[in-house]
């Protein structure tokens, strides 16, 4: 893996949105907005309604989800997602 970078996946049930390596990925957490950078203590929560926001090289994308929940362990971020527009 490359260093400093952490991989990213976003499921809907349709389909991968995105995997990747990425900086960095803001999460709308049903306790309020969060984020998970490089080596992030390992971390299971539900995920409100929002925008999850991602740095991938140069390019910070945007992906709007109406909940869902997130899996953090060991520089992986697993983003399962109820619906989703890009």
């Amino acid at each position: 893996m490359e260093e400093d970078k952490i991989h990213l996946l976003i499921v809907s049930p349709e389909k991968t949105l995105f995997e990747g390596l990425v900086k960095y990925v803001r999460l709308p957490g049903s306790a309020g907005q969060f984020a998970i950078f490089y080596n992030h203590a390992p971390l299971i929560s539900s995920l409100d309604a929002g925008e999850v926001v991602y740095r991938s090289g140069k390019d910070k994308n945007r992906v709007n989800i109406s909940g869902g929940f997130v899996e953090v362990n060991d520089n992986t971020v697993s983003v399962c997602v109820t619906e989703a527009t890009a």
